[in-house]
């Protein structure tokens, strides 16, 4: 992982670097070439400016004689009239400003002289021709490649207008050489060039050893884990940074998890014991009873083999029950009418119960979506709890509240502490430890109900009733 996010970023800060070098060597050359424009404009504007020029002697200008700075001037007709020792004897090298065509001077004007209205022309000129004894305020710029000696070189050029006194307007064309500002760019470029893979391997050692660092309490909770595995004491915990990031909160996660697969490892041997010791109890009964029907079949007592029979046949089918829904086993979808299996389920119990349940139910259809064997187990339940602790009387109504389904189960009997509501719906719990084992059941009937019953999304709740009992109030989402 630390060499994918070494790679990473170095992909990512190599792109970025070779995005922004690309972008400033491009702006560098810009203001370079903004820069040679500029120094041609100067030199294309002192030159047009000069007196020389001006008077139309253009024999007398004095040009740069160098190769870096190249002039030309040219009039209307493409004619060269001046040249620096680079140009001299060369046609004009560009003709993209061409200057105007001569005007002619006013009558009683003398060459070299100005007239009064030429003043006028400077304010009230409706073309871009300077006026007379004027150089003009517009400039255009190119890059062109001229043949200097034998090797061509990049130039900016500049052309300037300008007018002499006696109305022969001229085009200056100055060019700044580029052989240093190509000269300063590729050494830019070099220098990105040369410093980039030096950087990049400072990227990707930074990277490496921060994620490294990044990680080692990662690595310290797999190495935690592995001892935990390899050791089965879930008591253990792995180690928590004090930080409050993403690993922090892996550790802190982690940690939660063991917790809950503790509890669940723990539940289960203690479900294991109990189921094994609520087992032994019918078997050895049983046994027992086999054993002297052996020896004299004379005592062999039917009924009451057929009743260890019978309550190791519950106790079979509760902890199969619970095994499915520790699995995670889902209910069935289909639509059961609650009131409907409220009254079938009395009815069918009539002549085994000891006191003869009082249903109130609505006489219209209150249906629930689930399973309708797993909640008729859970309303059998609560009456055999409630069958065992009523005095007189056993109440069991449903009726709509809101979007659920309610269904109650009171009894007038002596009720449960609220110390012990919620111990209550634990596995193997009796809160009468003096009954029998035959008069109490195994302690499965309520956790049964209440893992069906959250299993179809509801709630079961424990509360005292109005005859001064016990009272189980289910809640189940109602189908529409």
């Amino acid at each position: 992982m630390r060499a994918r996010a070494a790679l990473a970023a170095t992909a990512v800060v190599s792109i970025a670097l070779v995005a922004a070098g690309i972008l400033v060597v491009a702006v560098l050359r810009h203001n370079l070439t903004e820069r040679a424009g500029l120094e041609a404009e100067v030199t294309a504007r002192t030159v047009a400016g000069a007196q020389a020029a001006l008077n139309g002697d253009f024999g007398t200008l004095d040009l740069p004689d160098d190769e870096d700075d190249l002039v030309q001037v040219a009039d209307a007709t493409g004619k060269v009239l001046a040249a620096g020792d680079e140009l001299r004897g060369r046609p004009v090298l560009s003709d993209y400003a061409p200057a105007s065509a001569p005007t002619p001077a006013p009558a009683g004007t003398a060459s070299g002289g100005r007239h009064q209205d030429d003043d006028d022309n400077d304010d009230h000129g409706h073309d871009s021709t300077p006026a007379r004894g004027k150089v003009g305020t517009e400039v255009e710029r190119r890059t062109l490649t001229v043949r200097v000696g034998d090797e061509s070189h990049a130039y900016r050029f500049a052309a300037v207008q300008g007018t002499t006194y006696d109305g022969r307007t001229y085009t200056v064309y100055a060019g700044a050489s580029l052989a240093d500002e190509q000269a300063t760019s590729d050494q830019v470029v070099r220098a990105m060039l040369t410093g980039l893979p030096c950087l990049l391997v400072v990227v990707a050692a930074v990277t490496w050893l921060v994620t490294r660092r990044a990680l080692r309490p990662v690595e310290g909770i797999r190495a935690k884990m592995a001892e935990i595995t390899g050791s089965g004491d879930l008591a253990r915990r792995v180690p928590e940074p004090d930080a409050r990031d993403e690993i922090a909160r892996l550790a802190r996660t982690t940690n939660q998890t063991l917790a809950a697969l503790e509890q669940s490892v723990e539940r289960q041997h203690r479900f294991v014991a109990d189921a094994s010791h609520e087992l032994r109890s019918p078997i050895a009964s049983l046994r027992t009873q086999l054993e002297v029907a052996e020896q004299h079949p004379e005592l062999l007592d039917v009924p009451d083999l057929l009743q260890d029979v019978v309550r190791l046949q519950h106790l079979a089918a509760d902890l199969l029950l619970l095994a499915r829904l520790d699995a995670g086993e889902r209910p069935a979808d289909t639509l059961v009418d609650l009131a409907a299996l409220v009254r079938e389920e009395v009815a069918r119990r009539a002549r085994t119960d000891r006191v003869t349940p009082a249903v109130t139910a609505a006489d219209t259809a209150l249906e629930v979506k689930g399973s309708r064997n797993q909640l008729s187990r859970v309303l059998g339940n609560l009456l055999d709890n409630a069958q065992r602790h009523a005095s007189t009387g056993i109440t069991v109504t449903v009726d709509a509240v809101g979007d659920a389904v309610v269904l109650t189960v009171a009894d007038d009997g002596d009720g449960v502490a609220p110390a012990d509501r919620t111990r209550v719906f634990e596995r193997f719990v009796r809160l009468d430890e003096g009954r029998s084992r035959d008069e109490g059941g195994a302690g499965l009937g309520l956790a049964i109900a209440r893992d069906v019953v959250r299993r179809h999304h509801g709630t079961l709740s424990l509360t005292d009733s109005p005859a001064g009992g016990a009272a189980f109030r289910i809640s189940l989402p109602r189908a529409h």
